[in-house]
This record gives C-alpha cells, sequence and structure tokens, in this order.
C-alpha cells in the first residue's frame, strides 16, 4: 500500500500545483516562514489577484516587511521575481534544478577552495547543499577556482558575511554571462565597478538608499551615464526631484527625463517642477479641443512638452487650444501644425499671441462680412484668408474690399470674380471709392475680351477649396454625434499608440491593430445610423477628369477649362 494517499473526497476539491523540485530541492533547506509565503502566494496567483502584499501579511499573521523579506529571500534562491515595489508586485519563475539525482563531485579536487570559501564567509558554517552550488558553477559555467572566489569575496564584501549561495549566483552568472569566468577578467571587471561605485555612493544618498552598490547597479549606471548620457549631478538630481528610493525607479525617472530631452540639473528641476502642471494643461488642451484621451503621456511627450520647449506658457497653449476649436482645427495634430505656422513666424510671447489672436478675429469679421455682400453663406476657409492677406498687399482698404464683394454678387464663382475686380483696380491705380464709377468701361463692339491666367487659377483654388470646406463641413457633423466622436477619438488615440508601438517592434501592435479594425467596422455601422457614409469625408470634386485643377492626368488642358475661359469671354 502506499505511504500517502488521497482520500475519495479530498481527490474531487480543487488544488494549487507545487513544481517537485521546488519540494525536493527548496523546501528542504528554506525558512519555514519563506515556505509558507511561497505557497500561499503560488495559490493566490491562480485563484485571487486583487490580493496586495498587505493582504497576503494579514492572512499569514505576519508583518507587511516580514512578507517583502520573505520575497527577498526567494528572490535569491531564483524562485520569484520582484518586478515592482510600488506597487509590489511578485512573479514566479519555474524552479531552476539539474534534473535527476544532484551531480557528485571528488571532494579532493575542491578541497582548497573548500577552505578558502569558509575563510572568506566566516559568519557561518556552510553547507554540503551550499558547497555542491559552487562546484557546480564551476563545473557548468566554466569558473577558475580563483574566479570564482574573488566574486564570493566581493559579494561578502557587499552583503557581510550572514550572505546566502542565491545572491553568490546570481552575481556569478551574470559575470558568466559576459564572459568573466577566469581571474583575469573578474578582476578587470571589478575594476571597472569599483571605478563607478564612488558615484553611485552619490547617488544612492541623494535617493536615500542605505545599502551599498552591487554589480547590477553598476550595470545600471553604466547604461545612465553611457548609454542615456546623463551626468552623475544629473542622475542624483532626478533621484532626488522623483523621489526614487530605489534603482529600478531612478532607472524609470531616467527614462522618461530621456524620452523628453532633459539631461541637464536646471533642466530636470523645471520639468519634474512643471510636471503636474503640464499634465493638468494636457488634460485641459485636450477638453478645449474636444479630444477624448485615454492616456495623457503620448500626448504630453509629442505635443504638449515640444510646445513648452519652444518657449510656450501652459496659459498661452490653453488660449491656442480654445482658438484652435473655433476656427476648425480640433485635434493634436492640427493645433500642432497651427503653433508651428506662429513658431516660424516668431509668434510666441502671450503678448504676440494675444496680438495675433485679435487681428485674426477681426480678419474673420471682415471676411464673414465679404461672403455675406458676395451672396455666399458658407464658412470662411483658409483661401479666404489667403485672398485677404493679398488683397491687403495690394494696399485695398476695407471698403474697398467690401465695395468689390457686392459687384460680385450673383456671379458663379464670387470670390474669383472679386480677385478679377481687385487686379483691375491694382492696374488701373484706383484705390478710393469714388474714382471707380469712373474707371468702369465697357467693352467695345468686336473686341475679345481676354482672360488673365490669374482668374483661372484663382477659379480653379476657390472650386478645390469648395469641395474640401464640404468633406469638413461633414465630419464636423458626424462629429456632433457623441457615439461616433467616441469612436473617432478612439481610432485616432489606437492609431498614436500603434505607431509607438510599431516604431519600437512591440508585440502589443498586432493587438492594437485589431482593435482599431474593430473600432473603424463600428464607426462605419454609426455612420449608416446617421445616414452617412465616410466618403463624405473625402472631397467631391465638380469635374472628375482633372479634380477641379484645370488639367487631365496627362497635363493637357480639360474640357471644364475649355468651357470656362469660353463663358469667361462671353460674360
Amino acid at each position: 500500500m502506499a505511504f500517502i494517499s488521497l482520500s475519495p473526497e479530498l481527490s474531487q476539491k480543487s488544488f494549487t500545483s507545487v513544481e517537485n523540485k521546488f519540494i525536493t530541492k527548496y523546501m528542504p533547506v528554506l525558512e519555514p516562514v519563506s515556505v509558507k509565503v511561497y505557497l500561499y502566494g503560488l495559490y493566490l496567483s491562480a485563484n485571487n489577484n486583487a490580493f496586495t502584499i498587505d493582504d497576503l501579511a494579514s492572512s499569514l499573521n505576519l508583518s507587511t516587511e516580514q512578507a517583502v523579506n520573505c520575497f527577498e529571500y526567494l528572490d535569491e534562491f531564483e524562485l520569484v521575481q520582484i518586478i515592482c515595489r510600488a506597487p509590489f508586485e511578485v512573479r514566479y519563475l519555474d524552479a531552476e534544478n539539474v534534473s535527476g539525482a544532484p551531480k557528485r563531485y571528488k571532494p579532493e579536487k575542491y578541497a582548497d577552495f573548500a577552505k578558502s570559501v569558509q575563510s572568506i564567509i566566516k559568519g557561518r558554517m556552510i553547507s554540503t547543499n551550499e558547497y555542491r552550488e559552487y562546484f557546480y558553477l564551476m563545473e557548468e559555467y566554466g569558473f577558475e577556482q580563483s574566479a570564482l572566489l574573488m566574486i564570493i569575496n566581493y559579494c561578502v564584501s557587499m552583503r557581510g558575511d550572514d550572505i546566502r549561495i542565491q545572491y553568490i549566483k546570481k552575481v556569478a552568472k551574470s559575470f558568466a554571462a559576459e564572459g568573466a569566468t577566469t581571474a583575469k577578467k573578474v578582476d578587470e571587471k571589478l575594476a571597472q565597478f569599483t571605478s563607478s561605485t564612488p558615484s553611485l555612493l552619490k547617488i544612492f544618498a541623494a535617493a536615500g538608499i542605505s545599502r551599498r552598490p552591487d554589480v547590477d547597479d553598476d550595470k545600471l549606471y553604466k547604461k545612465w551615464s553611457a548609454e542615456l548620457g546623463f551626468s552623475d549631478d544629473a542622475i542624483a538630481a532626478a533621484a532626488k526631484f522623483f523621489k526614487a528610493k530605489s534603482v529600478e525607479k531612478i532607472d524609470e525617472a531616467l527614462g522618461e527625463l530621456y524620452r523628453n530631452k532633459k539631461f541637464d540639473v536646471k533642466e530636470i528641476d523645471f520639468y519634474c517642477r512643471n510636471k503636474n502642471s503640464v499634465h493638468a494643461a494636457t488634460v485641459e488642451i485636450a477638453r478645449l479641443l474636444g479630444v477624448y484621451m485615454q492616456n495623457s503621456a503620448p500626448y504630453i511627450d509629442n505635443y504638449v512638452n515640444v510646445w513648452c520647449d519652444r518657449g510656450y506658457e501652459l496659459s498661452t497653449l490653453k488660449k491656442l487650444a480654445s482658438y484652435c476649436f473655433t476656427h476648425g482645427n480640433k485635434s493634436f495634430e492640427d493645433m500642432d501644425s497651427f503653433i508651428k505656422e506662429l513658431y516660424n513666424q516668431g509668434i510666441i510671447e502671450r503678448k504676440a499671441v494675444d496680438s495675433y489672436i485679435e487681428m485674426t478675429n477681426a480678419e474673420d469679421e471682415l471676411l464673414k462680412s465679404v461672403l455675406t455682400a458676395c451672396g455666399l453663406t458658407r464658412k470662411i476657409i483658409p483661401l479666404d484668408r489667403e485672398f485677404l492677406s493679398r488683397w491687403r498687399q495690394w494696399d485695398f482698404s476695407d471698403p474697398m474690399i467690401l465695395r468689390a464683394a457686392e459687384l460680385s454678387a450673383g456671379k458663379n464663382n464670387p470670390i474669383a470674380y472679386m480677385n478679377g475686380v481687385l487686379s483691375s483696380w491694382k492696374t488701373s491705380g484706383i484705390f478710393t471709392p469714388d474714382k471707380i464709377e469712373s474707371a468702369a468701361k465697357p467693352v467695345r463692339a468686336g473686341e475679345e475680351k481676354t482672360i488673365d491666367r490669374g482668374v483661372i487659377e484663382r477659379h480653379y483654388a476657390e472650386l478645390r477649396q469648395i469641395a474640401e470646406a464640404r468633406a469638413d463641413m461633414a465630419l464636423e457633423k458626424a462629429l456632433a454625434d457623441e457615439k461616433y466622436r467616441a469612436l473617432h477619438e478612439k481610432i485616432n488615440s489606437l492609431a498614436i499608440k500603434l505607431a509607438f508601438a510599431e516604431s519600437r517592434a512591440d508585440d502589443s501592435a498586432g493587438q492594437i491593430a485589431e482593435d482599431m479594425a474593430v473600432a473603424e467596422s463600428a464607426a462605419e455601422g454609426r455612420l449608416k445610423e446617421l445616414g452617412m457614409d465616410k466618403s463624405y469625408f473625402t472631397p467631391h470634386y465638380n469635374c472628375k477628369i482633372c479634380n477641379d485643377t484645370g488639367y487631365d492626368a496627362g497635363g493637357n488642358p480639360c474640357r471644364c477649362l475649355k468651357q470656362f475661359i469660353a463663358d469667361y469671354k462671353n460674360s
């Protein structure tokens, strides 16, 4: 009969699976409390993801500190990996073991080594199992005895006599991964680490880390200084300003600073002091633009911080966001394009921005009057502003521009006709209303009316702008629907995430693309419910041959151009 068996009732109940390797190798040598923590944590990993380290500690009648210490102990045995400390998170690992019975080593081969190890670790007696681990390192990883002794001596100097074998194994394996298994190479590696120790001690002091630096810290320090380009003072400042209490948190802080191109101590200080303000401003800008923002980080990194680096104040950016929304620029991308235009014109400081907005608002009022005088009811489009700027460059006053608009009322293309009227006045030197009537000349009988190339270009530019304005108005109408707007904003957000994921070759790119396809399908379905189609957002030009350019694909005059010229001459 078997030594142990299960009752029928017990065999029907649920179980938590434990690796046999844990039971056969690790459980006999682990501290009893750590075994309890390991097993209870293993149970929670499969049954209750909502538990925290505090809940686990309470369930086992331990303090949170005791529970954390147990996981740190298990981490040294490489049974678990602590992946985050705030909040505390642990990942269970495969129990490392050599399959089958422990390998036998000849004691006489390592007799001198064993004596040397015991002389280094004076605070406790070294067990047979621990010696077997050292022998395994030398046999399997090719360490010279003197090289492994140097590593053990280094670890003891870092952690003291009560150091555990698992920490020594971890350090030794990191040396082996870099090919440092001989005494010479280990000595060179330790010398490199020793040179960085003073810098790490300074950084640790700024972060409030009381322990001494180790090899893993040295790897991170080389990343911070050599790869990312931070000075010791900058790293210490980051640790201080981000209140980073661990090397992992310092690494996260420096990653954020690197992405935002903040390397100097003063830059880091200013960035940290304004970080909360920037986040709040980004949320407000998104609200003013009407943008749904699930995660503010990409918008901060790619837009708001860039604008701030160009010299724009947060209060100014909020005002510009409101201006952009009222002028049809309802996304961060559109606002970014607008700010680039201002920046190229040197419009950065608050007063300059206010003056620009005041000027454009006055121009909009004039353009509304011009469109009304022309008999048009559409919204102002960018081409209107270009025309107004040109008319003013021609030295025409607002009354003259409005008079030209009145004369253009009823024409097929009133704005293009206005250009022709004002161009004619400019050529004739007519810049005041009293000279308009006297300068009017009828076309003589038999005299053919000519057409200026500028009239043709303006005509087609106006047609294209009208088609594009219709598409913009269709999109605006669709976005007025709350359900479609949410889907549209979700698609934009996913597009940004997908771009980031693809640029980093992130495995999540495929899932993001799938989510985006689902959102696009839902958006198309909502458009059908609204009696609309996605094609409405694409400009539909009057002439399908030339797309309102006047010339076909071969560069030849389109038939619509020939008809326009004929109509113009006969008008």
